[in-house]
């Protein structure tokens, strides 16, 4: 967790607005075995400073994936959302879009257990808890394409815009949304 972390701020703060897959697997080249041959004890009072500090930050965490299609995915997202108390939403459909918010700690179990194809992930990290979804749900839009899997983007712009988080639009695809008329 904290390796997932620590690489998340060193995205945040070098990558902003660019895909930096290379990056990131410098950086881990770099810095892997610092997380690999610090195995501290459960008991060290460093290690309890740190995973209580974990517990308190709110953090709201995108995920975005070429895709999310497969059924029992998606229904795991829903339950791990729901076991770790997270509230946010998935969009299933290509592009997949998950957005899970809540503890630290909470955020970062889930993301390990995500088995969707990760092509990018962006973490916003608070010390208050400013949730902007309630509970965590699916959200479908209206689709298209040839197998009718593509979402609506419009519709998906408009629903980030209405919970104030229209800028995640523009950084996953590159341009700006517009309002629905």
């Amino acid at each position: 967790m904290m390796l997932h972390s620590n690489l998340n701020t060193y995205l945040s703060e070098n990558c902003i607005g660019d895909v930096c897959i290379l990056s990131a697997v410098q950086w881990i080249n770099d810095n892997a075995q610092t997380y690999i041959t610090k195995s501290v004890p459960v008991s060290d009072p460093k290690k309890e400073d740190v995973l209580m500090q974990s517990k308190e930050i709110f953090t709201r965490l995108w995920i975005y994936s070429h895709h999310i299609y497969n059924k029992i995915k998606r229904k795991n997202i829903l339950e791990w959302a729901k076991e770790l108390n997270l509230s946010g939403f998935s969009m299933p459909g290509k592009p997949g879009i998950v957005c899970v918010e809540g503890l630290q700690s909470a955020c970062n179990e889930f993301w390990a257990r995500e088995d969707v194809p990760l092509d990018n992930t962006w973490t916003e990290e608070r010390t208050d808890s400013l949730r902007k979804f309630t509970g965590f749900h699916e959200a479908i839009f209206d689709t298209h394409g040839t197998r009718g899997n593509h979402m609506d983007l419009g519709q998906l712009y408009q629903f980030l815009s209405d919970k104030e988080c229209s800028n995640i639009f523009q950084m996953y695809f590159g341009i700006e949304g517009r309002q629905l008329i």
